[in-house]
């Protein structure tokens, strides 16, 4: 299947489907490209924060919901 968009004439109504050109095919892979290291990114500051958490409580021998009832 080719990589197409869809154009829509708001004037006219005219829904048209068109292939994207080579330009628009290498911007949208490296569009996806930069959203998934974006999202793996994200995703090891998640996990580094929370080991990070977890070391915490576990220092101080306590367990997160003890530490919800000491700080809440």
């Amino acid at each position: 299947m080719a990589d197409t968009k869809i154009v829509v004439d708001c004037s006219t109504g005219e829904v048209s489907e068109i292939e994207l050109t080579a330009e628009e095919v290498a911007q949208r892979e490296a569009d996806a490209k930069a959203a998934a290291e974006a999202k793996a990114q994200e995703e090891a500051a998640l996990a580094a924060k929370a080991a990070e958490k977890a070391a915490l409580l576990s220092k101080l021998g306590i367990t997160e919901e003890e530490a919800a009832l000491l700080l809440g």
